[in-house]
């Protein structure tokens, strides 16, 4: 896929902290993989910086993220050379004319990156349009989350959908752009071998779980306004629930693919009453020690409420209604000042109904299929081998499912840059889905139906968060979380996977 025509990337919080850690770095990559056309990208902020010190605080981001072997000083100053910046007090529509004045009023692809807080996304689109910045082939792409609530959701929602018809909005989740995500589909739906197995009468149960090592580092301010579920679980997990569970859409189209994903949210058990009690777990981590440092409790970051009761750890157990999935548990986990940074779908299948040979650890001879999404990624296979040597004595055996090199993971990190076994730079997830949003494709963005739907199914757990006095279970900073979230998965007979 090309993009075919000239573009302007207008970016809102262009020096904020996603601009400068993720989508800068990622348009450098597009340029040093010469991926962009003719284009510029204005950058809007409220300082009233010159450009010199706007693009030396973006190359500082960028060379920062970007691993040294990929830093090329003509590919920056390629990039640099499309950058401007124009301070403007987004609340303001005559502070808009400055934007007026430095856009191409002809410029056939024009794109809006809002990367601000979702609650300024009405005034935003008003003021473009106010301004007449806003054209038939304009596109809008709107960050996570949006609103706090289905209620905050709808209303975001209406106000933005005035300026922007819905097929020029891109709800972005950004694991959706993770090169082992569309593996996952591909391995589905393109080998009978596994989707003839992909159902409730060959899979125990699927674990998909994102942790983090780092507390909130400075983003308490947002983080006790938001919390793990609304940061993680309403959003990255619940898409990722999505790709594994869908059924096959009719067609590799955009919309046929989000029709899929809808039914999946549709067909999700509600969790209410007492079922919230006993199948949500949520936590906020204490002193511990992480990566041989000792670290502050939750409450003693700077910024946070003595007294916060926000989740900085969410577990639950989820069923989806269908014909495919009844019975198959899926268990979900998030949280911060975990034991390690991790991202995995762990699809654990039925033990076998009788074994002939001796296994002294049965409970990890299940065959398991393990998608890992971060820090590395890759996919591999748990199967049952011979034990080198007399008699029959069976181990477990990981087979590498990565195409490029079979005998190492396919993924590996280079000081923070992706890159496979055979030297190719694989993608970072921004880069693939800011190249989609300009040529175009939302088949990775969320269609507003699946943003309300999850925001639907979510509100119950929220509200009964809200109306209680209790408060989340501590942890120990460093630690896989609370006891209640392992004997969550204990008391079905199961256990976390840890040591992937």
């Amino acid at each position: 896929m090309q993009i075919e025509q000239p573009f302007e990337l207008v970016l809102f919080g262009g020096l904020g902290d996603l601009a400068l850690r993720k989508l800068f770095p990622a348009l450098y990559l597009l340029e040093l993989d010469k991926r962009l056309p003719q284009g510029r990208i204005i950058a809007i902020g409220r300082s009233d910086l010159d450009l010199k010190a706007v693009v030396s605080k973006i190359k500082q981001a960028v060379f920062d993220q970007v691993n040294a072997d990929h830093q090329c000083e003509m590919s920056w100053q390629s990039l640099i050379a499309r950058i401007n910046y124009v301070c403007v007090d987004v609340q303001n529509a005559k502070a808009y004319q400055a934007l007026t004045l430095e856009l191409d009023q002809q410029c056939p692809n024009r794109l809006f990156y809002f990367a601000t807080a979702s609650f300024l996304y009405a005034d935003i689109a008003k003021n473009l349009e106010a301004n007449g910045l806003i054209h038939k082939a304009s596109k809008v792409v709107l960050e996570k989350p949006i609103g706090h609530d289905l209620a905050s959701a709808q209303a975001i929602n209406k106000s933005v959908a005035e300026y922007f018809d819905e097929s020029q909005i891109y709800r972005i989740d950004h694991y959706l752009g993770k090169e082992t995500v569309q593996n996952l589909m591909v391995l589905r739906f393109a080998n009978s071998i596994f989707e003839s197995q992909w159902d409730q009468k060959n899979i125990d149960h699927i674990q998909i779980s994102i942790s983090e090592s780092l507390g909130v580092e400075k983003r308490a301010g947002f983080y006790e306004q938001v919390g793990a579920f609304r940061d993680m679980m309403q959003n990255h997990l619940l898409q990722l629930l999505c790709i594994v569970a869908m059924e096959p859409p009719a067609k590799m189209e955009p919309d046929a693919v989000r029709d899929e994903k809808v039914k999946v949210i549709k067909a999700l058990r509600p969790i209410e009453g007492k079922d919230i009690h006993d199948n949500v777990i949520r936590g906020q981590y204490g002193h511990g020690v992480s990566e041989g440092v000792p670290v502050p409790r939750y409450r003693d970051e700077k910024g946070v409420d003595v007294k916060s009761h926000t989740e900085t750890f969410v577990a639950m157990k989820v069923e989806i209604e269908n014909w495919r999935w009844a019975g198959v548990p899926f268990y979900l986990r998030t949280g911060k000042r975990l034991a390690e940074r991790a991202c995995e779908i762990v699809v654990q299948f039925k033990e076998i109904p009788h074994s002939i040979f001796s296994m002294q650890h049965k409970e990890t001879m299940a065959n398991k299929l393990i998608f890992r999404l971060q820090p590395d990624e890759g996919i591999r296979l748990q199967l049952c081998e011979k034990k080198i040597g007399s008699g029959m004595k069976v181990r477990p055996m990981t087979l590498s499912l990565n195409p490029d090199n079979p005998s190492q993971d396919y993924m590996q990190i280079q000081g923070g840059q992706e890159s496979s076994g055979n030297g190719v730079r694989v993608p970072e997830a921004y880069e693939r889905l800011l190249f989609d949003a300009l040529a175009s494709n939302p088949t990775l963005f969320l269609r507003d139906d699946e943003l309300m739907h999850a925001w639907d199914w979510v509100d119950p757990i929220l509200a009964a968060w809200q109306d209680s006095d209790s408060a989340p279970e501590p942890y120990t900073a460093g630690s896989w979380g609370p006891a209640a979230a392992t004997l969550l998965l204990a008391k079905d007979g199961r256990l976390w996977n840890e040591n992937s």
